[in-house]
C-alpha cells in the first residue's frame, strides 16, 4: 500500500504542476513550497522546537490558543507553524508568535524526512486533522511526541472502513488524541485507539478571548450610527445572492449591511458593489466619503472581521451554501443571532448544536432569508433570546486549551 500511495503522490505532483499553469491558487500551492526548507535551515540543532501544523486558516484559529499559551509559558522554545493551504499561509505568513511560518511540503518520504530533521520538534501538534502517511511515519520512526488537538472523526472516514488498515496503522504515530466530542472518541475506540480525551474545541477559548480585546472600530461606528446592522462574514457568491436580493428589494433606510467576502479579489469586489442598488462604499474608500450616508459597506481587506462582528445586531456567516460553513462562533460570542446557508453545515458540531438550541437558523433560498431575517429583526424578545443562547453556549464550552496544556506540561 505504501508503494501504491507514493505512486499516486508522484502522479498528483505532476498534475498539480500542470494545473498551476491555469490556477493562481494552485500556483501559490506549488511555488510557496519551494522555500520551505530554506525557511527551516536557520534552525539550530540546539534549538528546542515545538511544531504546529494547520491545514488552513480555520484550523490555525483552533490551534492558536494553545500556541500562544505555549509561547508565553515556554519562551525558550522555537515555534514552527506550517500550513497545507495557501488560504492559511498567505494570511498568516507574518504571524508574530511563531519563529518560522512555512508550507508543509508534499508528503513524499524524502520531503517529510528532511522536514522533520530540520524542525526536530520535541513535540508535534496536529490541529483537527491532516493525517499524511509519510509524515506520520517520519514522526513515528523518530519517536517524536505527537498529539492531535480539536480532532473530530466521522464514520465515513477511511480509518473506519474495512479497507482502511493502511491509514489506521499510521495513527499509531499519535501519542494522544484530544477530540471535540464523544462520538469521535467512540469511533476511535472501535479501532482500538484508547489514548483519547474528549477536551472539546479550542476555538471556544479563542473566540472567548476576543471579548477581552479592544473591539472598537471607529469607522464601523461611524457607518452604523444607531441603525439595525447585519454583518455578513466570509461570504461566497451563493451567500451574496441572497443578501443582495434582500438589500435591493426589501431593505429599509433603518437597516445597514456590512459584507465581508471570503475572497478579496478586485474584480469580484467591484462586481459585488455594482450588483447592489443601494448606496454602497468600500472599506478602501472609507476616508473619501461620509460613511454615515451609505447603507452598505463592503470590507475589501482581511483581518477585521472578528472586531466588526462586535457591532452586529444579527450575523450571517458564509460558506454554508458553497464549499463549507465558516466560523459561526466568532459572531456568536457577541451574543447575537446567527444565520447561515443550509446546504453544507452538517460537518460542524457547533452549527448543529446552535440550530438545536435555537441560537442559529439556516436559510436555503431568498424566501427563507427574507422570512427569517424579518422575523428576527421585528421580534426583540426572540433576537435577545437567540443571542443569549449563543453567548451561554460558548461560555459552557470553554476549557479545552487548559486540558491540552496540562497534558503538554507533563511531556516536555
Amino acid at each position: 500500500m505504501n508503494v501504491f500511495y507514493n505512486c499516486l503522490l508522484s502522479i498528483a505532483s505532476v498534475l498539480l504542476h500542470l494545473i498551476a499553469l491555469f490556477s493562481p491558487k494552485i500556483k501559490l500551492f506549488i511555488t510557496g513550497r519551494k522555500n520551505t526548507f530554506q525557511k527551516l535551515e536557520p534552525l539550530s540543532k540546539n534549538d528546542k522546537t515545538i511544531w504546529f501544523h494547520a491545514a488552513s486558516l480555520g484550523e490555525f484559529e483552533q490551534g492558536r490558543p494553545v500556541l500562544e499559551s505555549l509561547r508565553k509559558s515556554h519562551p525558550n522554545y522555537k515555534i514552527v507553524l506550517s500550513f497545507f493551504s495557501p488560504s492559511g499561509y498567505e494570511v498568516r505568513k507574518n504571524y508574530p508568535h511563531a519563529d518560522v511560518v512555512c508550507y508543509l511540503p508534499l508528503d513524499t518520504n524524502k520531503n517529510m524526512n528532511r522536514f522533520i530533521e530540520l524542525v526536530h520538534p520535541e513535540l508535534a501538534i496536529i490541529i483537527k486533522y491532516e493525517f499524511w502517511p509519510n509524515l506520520l511515519t517520519a514522526l513515528h520512526n523518530r519517536e517524536i511526541k505527537t498529539i492531535l488537538i480539536s480532532g473530530i472523526f466521522r464514520e465515513n472516514q477511511l480509518f473506519f472502513k474495512p479497507y482502511g488498515s493502511f491509514m489506521r496503522q499510521k495513527l499509531a504515530a499519535i501519542d494522544h488524541f484530544f477530540v471535540q466530542n464523544n462520538k469521535s472518541k467512540e469511533l476511535l475506540n472501535t479501532i482500538q485507539i484508547d489514548n483519547v480525551t474528549v477536551s472539546g474545541d479550542t476555538r471556544f477559548d479563542r473566540v472567548h478571548d476576543i471579548l477581552q480585546q479592544d473591539n472598537t472600530l471607529d469607522f464601523v461606528a461611524k457607518f452604523k450610527q444607531e441603525k439595525y446592522c447585519c454583518i455578513a462574514g466570509s461570504t461566497w457568491p451563493e451567500d451574496e445572492e441572497l443578501l443582495v436580493n434582500y438589500i435591493n428589494e426589501n431593505s429599509t433606510s433603518k437597516e445597514k449591511f456590512i459584507l465581508a467576502p471570503h475572497a478579496i479579489k478586485a474584480d469580484q469586489i467591484e462586481a459585488l458593489k455594482k450588483s447592489i442598488t443601494k448606496k454602497t462604499v468600500l472599506f478602501s474608500e472609507k476616508n473619501l466619503h461620509a460613511l454615515e450616508d451609505f447603507q452598505v459597506l463592503i470590507i475589501d481587506t482581511i483581518g477585521l472581521l472578528t472586531k466588526i462582528y462586535a457591532y452586529a445586531d444579527v450575523a450571517y456567516v458564509g460558506g454554508g451554501l458553497a464549499t463549507g460553513l465558516h466560523n459561526i462562533l466568532e459572531p456568536a460570542v457577541f451574543g447575537i443571532p446567527v444565520l447561515f446557508g443550509g446546504h453544507k453545515y452538517q460537518k460542524f458540531q457547533e452549527a448543529r448544536d446552535l440550530i438545536a438550541l435555537n441560537g442559529a437558523t439556516i436559510v436555503t433560498n431568498k424566501n427563507d432569508f427574507y422570512n427569517t431575517f424579518v422575523a428576527i429583526e421585528q421580534n426583540d424578545e426572540k433576537r435577545i433570546a437567540m443571542g443569549e443562547t449563543n453567548r451561554k453556549y460558548i461560555i459552557d464550552n470553554i476549557g479545552a486549551t487548559k486540558t491540552i496544556l496540562n497534558y503538554i506540561e507533563n511531556i516536555i
